[in-house]
């Protein structure tokens, strides 16, 4: 099974979301911050399973998005990563792109540049 994970610390993001990738046909694991998230990415690739995308905040607690995209790159080279966050500062964007992001949408997000998204980078 392919999942597409959703780190966000928000239950409504998180679900507004769900609802946009449940209809893509992909398996939705969310987590509410980076830690939540490679603990379930781990499980998930353990299980057999893959992680098609990450859609991920920048502002968390615990694990904020970009120290996730840092640890996730560590055991994952490959899988897309969307940043999806309020936050429009060059120099964070220019940190994630260099630590792996694959892109970086600005909340509030359309559905449409969203999914948009999602096609391009999953194959």
């Amino acid at each position: 099974m392919k999942y597409i994970m959703v780190i966000d610390d928000s239950v409504t993001i998180r679900s507004t979301i769900k609802l946009v990738v449940k209809n893509l046909g992909y398996a939705v694991m969310e987590a509410e911050n980076g830690q939540d998230a490679l603990d379930k990415t781990a499980k998930i690739t353990n299980s057999g399973d893959d992680i098609a995308l990450c859609i991920v905040d920048v502002n968390m607690p615990v694990m904020d998005g970009i120290k996730f995209v840092g640890e996730f790159r560590k055991t994952d080279q490959f899988t897309p990563i969307i940043m999806l966050t309020t936050e429009s500062q060059e120099s964070l964007i220019d940190e994630a792109k260099r630590l792996g992001a694959s892109g970086w949408i600005i909340k509030p997000f359309q559905p449409n540049k969203l999914i948009e998204t999602i096609k391009k980078l999953v194959k």
